[in-house]
């Protein structure tokens, strides 16, 4: 079992970044491909980023790509999210999660672990 506990989140002007971070539990952090996820207010929690076991692949939803940057350091069991040109839209509850496998997968159903999430605010 792997726990999850997020941090860095809070309120940014739009244009602004802010860098979230994930720490994970566990002797076989580096065995498992990690994401990002988000759910605003009244809406369905939405894929963000996802990276496999190693850090060399990445993948990104639509809405961030280019402004977001999924990175992992498996001897510190940590995942990041830097978030740039923030906007408005992007304001949500952010949730680190984790996979049993350690390849990429942007649905999260087939994430096992979850972190508690942290707030984004982004006004503009």
């Amino acid at each position: 079992q792997v726990q999850l506990v997020e941090s860095g989140g809070g309120l940014v002007q739009a244009g602004g970044s802010l860098r979230l971070s994930c720490a994970a539990s566990g002797r076989t952090f580096s065995e498992h491909a990690m994401g990002w996820f988000r759910q605003a207010s009244g809406k369905e929690r939405e894929f963000v980023a996802a990276t496999s076991w190693s850090g060399r692949s990445t993948y990104y939803a639509e809405s961030v790509k280019g402004r977001f940057t999924i990175s992992r350091d498996n001897a510190k069991n940590m995942v990041y999210l830097q978030m740039n040109s923030l906007k408005p839209e992007d304001t949500a509850v952010y949730y680190c999660a984790g996979r049993w496998s350690g390849g990429l997968d942007y649905h999260g159903q087939n994430y096992a672990f979850w972190g508690q999430g942290t707030q984004v605010t982004v006004s503009s």
